[in-house]
């Protein structure tokens, strides 16, 4: 995707420097486009934990660096493998809820388990990483491919007219390395001439609909408008929604899907005015080992200083501002679970799929 004109993934190797890898920093847009460098296995920790990089699928391929990282700071003394066995635990504390931060982890275990030698775990890593980052990029491009035509089908059941569709949080080009999951249909289908338009929830408590998915919604030339996360409700009831699509931080083998706090709410409007919604998600995104997503799936509760203080851009730099009494209570829930029941079908890297275990299964083969 874009920014100011150029082109760039979210995560990539430094040129020239295959020690170093670079991130852009989610906490400083839209307000500022800052680059960090990870070089430790700590720092990848710390970009994931404190969200520096967010989205299930950039979690799962940063998580992966991260191993790559942590290998290449050892060194032939001690336990190697107690010290990967602690790496990947320490790696895997950072973020609960995502299941491909598990996933990636895994996937680099597998692969440097072949080798007794360092230096080819190292490099192995290495390859691993980079590899699950292309196939990253390519699920999202083929999760545009096969959400595109429900696009297409609106648009041409209103011969043309505006197709207004509403996303929540960021499940965009900057919770991936490109594309998207939930915009990668959005942005093929503007690309392609269709008359889109995209209701962006806010996203409390850290707004990253407001912050990221309409930055990059604008980057892109997307037409948008941002909402408060209880406006959606009404605007369905208005027939200003068409569909609605979200992403996935973790789906469950049966279709319950974990996502950003307020999701479950949107699928219960949708499910009362007869709208569409729709989960967007790579296969890496569905945890095969838990059938229940509303009793199994792991909620991460957050920092109570996210509820109790706003960010914004004041006098050129980002500035906190309490917004409630000091002494206050908070309860900040990160994700909530969406039972299959109000989900009209994933999208997914294979194709379309009812949110059902049966149909979930044969993605799998």
């Amino acid at each position: 995707m874009n920014i100011n004109g150029k082109h760039y993934h979210t995560i990539w190797v430094k040129e020239n420097n295959p020690e170093t890898i670079q991130i852009i920093d989610q906490r400083s847009l839209p307000f500022e486009f800052k680059i960090k460098n990870l070089k430790t296995i700590e720092n990848t920790f710390q970009a994931i934990k404190e969200m520096w990089v967010r989205g299930a699928p950039l979690i799962g391929v940063t998580a992966a660096y991260g191993m790559y990282l942590g290998l290449s700071g050892l060194s032939e003394n001690g336990n190697l493998k107690n010290q990967i066995i602690d790496f990947a635990k320490y790696l895997e504390s950072s973020r609960p809820t995502a299941v491909n931060l598990k996933f990636a982890i895994d996937m680099v275990l597998e692969k440097i388990s072949g080798t007794e030698f360092l230096k080819e775990k190292i490099e192995l890593a290495f390859k691993t990483a980079n590899q699950l980052k292309v196939n990253e990029i390519e699920n999202c491009r083929l999760i545009g491919e096969n959400g595109f035509p429900l696009i297409e089908k609106i648009s041409k059941a209103k011969k043309g007219e505006t197709v207004n569709i509403l996303t929540h949080c960021n499940a965009g080009w900057l919770a991936c390395v490109d594309y998207g999951t939930a915009t990668a249909p959005i942005y093929l289908a503007h690309e392609k001439g269709i008359k889109i338009h995209v209701w962006v929830d806010e996203t409390r408590p850290r707004n990253q609909g407001a912050r990221l998915t309409a930055y990059e919604l604008g980057q892109q030339g997307v037409p948008h408008t941002v909402i408060t996360d209880n406006t959606g409700g009404l605007l369905m009831q208005k027939d200003l929604v068409d569909m609605v699509i979200v992403g996935s931080d973790r789906t469950s083998a049966n279709g319950d899907v974990a996502n950003k706090i307020g999701t479950y709410l949107k699928a219960l409007a949708a499910h009362d005015n007869n709208i569409p919604f729709y989960v967007a998600l790579p296969l890496s995104t569905i945890d095969w080992s838990i059938n229940d997503g509303i009793k199994e799936i792991p909620i991460e509760q957050r920092d109570h200083n996210e509820v109790k203080y706003v960010e914004g851009w004041n006098k050129n730099k980002i500035t906190k501002v309490r917004i409630m009494p000091e002494n206050s209570s908070v309860a900040n829930y990160g994700f909530d679970i969406t039972p299959a029941k109000y989900v009209t079908a994933l999208i997914t890297e294979k194709g379309i799929c009812g949110a059902n275990k049966p149909d979930i299964e044969k993605l799998r083969k």
